[in-house]
């Protein structure tokens, strides 16, 4: 054992069936209690058949809990193997896991992760189970292709901006109907401006005159090489969602629902949804897929679309059970304040900088409510005048998380109504403050009468 370990011989081991490993990106370290094997620390390389050997030796060794720090995507394989093997896995957040100072080894990390989790001071990380996060792994890939195919577009914007067409300048949406039409018809050999214009769509509100005037340019070959690639490729990466769609529609099909869609029908959209219709589902309705898994119409909720729905039931699941309280669940999302307390003094209440894709959409939600008439957008637009732009987002955003925690782990439809009495005391409070200042003035406030 190493000498770290010796100096805190003291704590009581809590589970001796403990091992820690320590992974990288070639090689893994494995390290078991002393009195299971001689030497008590081996390496393994982290090709499959060498996995399956670690996983081997920890049976043989008697290992019943394993923690493992979560690095980069490394830690996935094995995870995914010891899991399938019985062993109870704690992946670790390696903010919560810090070795003493000293000489530093993948031996003594390994060493030092088992002792730490045989002594019961390590927590593990929240992770959904195997078919959320089938669905999560999709939909990143997916956020991915999306950036892909937006960097083509402003490949097509540069290369149009260098021949002077500055059609992108003229429709808000070069990818749309329009802009399509007009590029596969220049790319096709159309130099009259006037047949470019004629392509547009009613719905665009620019005249055929302006479009034709911003199609007046120089068509140099050198620019409209990199223009048919930057179409095509775009093109190519749209098939590419389509399949993803595809694909992300089967797995969402075989979601076991909470309600039944056609027992109770899920009532209309009382707003107008933002992102119902990024994803090309072809047979079902997403709006109504997300209401048969959850089990409560979410979209119902000020901020929050279609599209953040999905993207929250990928990264936490529809079962919230891993987080006693909103509280906790506030807190791994990183919303609430952390509190930095010594010798009796506040020394730091901001909130913990996470990578946290559910957090971050719920910022986007409280951001979406500035111009929103209800509970939620004057409680934002109040934290804004009183915080500041970035604390009244992050406080909006925690009422949000907390709304959410609320209504899916009780399946209470959201209604507004019970914001009421929050808002009457509001403003009772605000009426209160008016009176003293007018006093303090020397004035007397008078309610109005009906009919003046």
């Amino acid at each position: 054992m190493s000498k770290q370990a010796k100096t805190t011989a003291a704590l009581p081991v809590l589970h001796p069936h403990a091992a820690g490993i320590d992974i990288g990106a070639t090689a893994i370290y494995v390290g078991v209690p002393e009195d299971r094997a001689t030497p008590c620390v081996r390496r393994f390389e982290t090709f499959t058949a060498d996995l399956l050997a670690a996983a081997d030796w920890l049976e043989h060794c008697g290992v019943k809990t394993i923690a493992i720090e979560s690095t980069g995507v490394y830690w996935i394989a094995l995870f995914q193997i010891l899991e399938e093997r019985g062993f109870e896995v704690c992946l670790v957040n390696a903010r919560h896991l810090k070795n003493v100072p000293g000489h530093k080894s993948d031996v003594e990390d390994c060493q030092w992760l088992q002792y730490v989790h045989a002594c019961g001071l390590l927590r593990a990380s929240f992770r959904p189970d195997e078919q959320i996060c089938a669905v999560r792994s999709l939909l990143r890939h997916r956020e991915t292709l999306v950036a892909y195919a937006a960097s083509h577009v402003q490949q097509m914007q540069k290369a149009l901006t260098q021949m002077n067409l500055l059609l992108h300048n003229v429709i808000s949406d070069l990818t749309g109907k329009t802009g399509l039409a007009i590029l596969d018809a220049i790319l096709s050999g159309e130099r009259d401006t006037a047949k470019l214009a004629a392509l547009k769509d009613p719905r665009i509100q620019a005249s055929p005159q302006t479009i034709a005037k911003s199609l007046q340019g120089y068509y140099r070959p050198e620019h409209l090489f990199p223009l048919k690639q930057a179409l095509a490729a775009y093109r190519h990466y749209q098939q590419l969602l389509s399949e993803c769609d595809q694909e992300l529609e089967k797995l969402l099909a075989d979601f076991d629902g909470r309600v039944d869609p056609t027992q109770n029908p899920l009532p209309l959209a009382s707003k107008k949804l933002s992102g119902g219709n990024c994803l090309r589902f072809l047979e079902t309705d997403l709006r109504t897929e997300l209401y048969r898994i959850l089990g409560v119409d979410l979209t119902e909720v000020p901020g929050l679309g279609t599209l953040a729905i999905h993207t929250l039931l990928a990264e936490v699941g529809p079962d919230l059970s891993a987080f006693p309280t909103d509280k906790h669940f506030c807190s791994w999302l990183g919303l609430c304040p952390d509190n930095r307390i010594s010798g009796d003094k506040v020394l730091s209440s901001h909130t913990r900088k996470v990578a946290n894709r559910a957090a971050h959409v719920f910022r986007m939600a409280a951001q979406s409510l500035w111009h929103s008439r209800s509970f939620l957008g004057d409680h934002y637009r109040k934290m804004r005048a009183r915080l500041g732009p970035a604390a009244a987002n992050t406080a909006t955003a925690h009422k949000l998380a907390r709304i959410f925690y609320h209504l899916l782990t009780t399946g209470e439809p959201y209604d507004e109504s019970v914001f009421a009495q929050e808002q009457e005391r509001q403003r009772q409070h605000r009426e209160r403050r008016l009176r003293k200042e007018a006093i303090a003035l020397g004035f007397q406030l008078v309610p109005q009468t009906d009919g003046v």
